[in-house]
């Protein structure tokens, strides 16, 4: 739906080329992310790149909370664009080689996370996130700056699928079959 003037007006669903839960149309209202999973092989032994999400919510979370660097965008962007750029602004890396586009995942709240990986490597105590501004404590009237990622970290595969957000487990278990085919 877009909003126009006082009425609500719909809007056409946008068509997809993966199937998503059986359906190839989302509506212009769904929510969608794109991300970069980077990963390395330190001697013969695969690692993913995860993040913590920053924000008071978050601080004291760490199974089942981390994530792969990703961010919103709105019909008419490209995705892949937008994985490089919100990978940039949440790590302060460019990512750069061959991207291998992963399916596209329905998480629990009704988002479309789109993800591509890549092999890359960075020192992950290096990371330096853009912030957001949020009222802090709650109904305090204070806004407080918080970074959108408050660390990273390379992980192996059990310590990742540890780690990482539920919703997001499958871009791990899609890599690692593509990279073992």
């Amino acid at each position: 739906m877009k909003f126009s003037g006082k009425s609500w007006e719909k809007s056409p669903g946008k068509r997809k080329e993966t199937a998503l839960g059986g359906s190839d149309t989302l509506p212009d209202m769904v929510k969608r992310s794109a991300g970069l999973l980077m990963y390395r092989r330190r001697q013969g032994v695969l690692e993913f790149f995860l993040v913590h999400p920053g924000g008071p919510f978050w601080v004291k979370k760490d199974a089942g909370s981390w994530s792969i660097p990703k961010g919103e965008y709105t019909p008419g962007e490209d995705p892949i664009e937008v994985a490089k750029r919100e990978f940039e602004e949440e790590t302060g890396f460019k990512a750069a080689g061959e991207f291998i586009p992963l399916t596209p995942r329905k998480q629990p709240g009704g988002k479309i996370i789109t993800a591509w990986a890549f092999e890359g490597d960075c020192n992950s105590s290096a990371i330096k996130s853009n912030t957001f501004l949020m009222e802090w404590p709650p109904r305090s009237g204070r806004q407080q700056e918080f970074p959108e990622v408050d660390r990273g970290g390379w992980f192996s595969i059990s310590d990742a699928k540890e780690k990482i957000i539920k919703g997001q487990a499958g871009f791990l278990d899609e890599l690692i079959r593509i990279l073992k085919s």
